[in-house]
């Protein structure tokens, strides 16, 4: 999965917590997240000095679709979406999820669903011919 296509896909899938996602998938929108997040700290500082309105706004707007791609990942895993909740574990859980989310997807479907490499292998497959 492309750099644009896993973006569009985290927010045309704004709040779905069911199914799965790719590791490029996560990741891409992840670093989109960040880089926003940036750009907003960066713009606050300009305009509005101390007071962060841009990335109160970015963090507010990216909320629910950063959950449901880590949740998605979490599946891919073949984890409950549960999992997540480690995150509030301070740094201990942090480390886990990041391990979590680096590691392959099951192969083939499991409990959450086809395996979203598979179908992107076929699509491009599709797309050639």
């Amino acid at each position: 999965m492309d750099f644009s296509q896993s973006i569009k896909t985290c927010l045309n899938k704004y709040a779905t917590f069911t199914g799965r996602a790719q590791r490029s998938e996560y990741w891409y929108f992840f670093l989109v997240m960040v880089l926003a997040n940036i750009v907003a700290s960066v713009l606050d500082s300009v305009i509005f000095g101390d007071i962060p309105v841009l990335y109160l706004i970015a963090t507010l707007a990216l909320l629910v679709p950063s959950i449901a791609a880590g949740v998605r990942r979490l599946h891919d895993t073949d984890k409950s979406g549960w999992w997540l909740l480690l995150g509030l574990v301070p740094f201990v859980g942090a480390i886990v999820l990041i391990v979590f989310f680096c590691q392959r997807g099951t192969v083939g479907p499991n409990q959450f669903g086809p395996d979203p490499m598979q179908a992107s292998i076929a699509n491009a497959q599709m797309a050639r011919a």
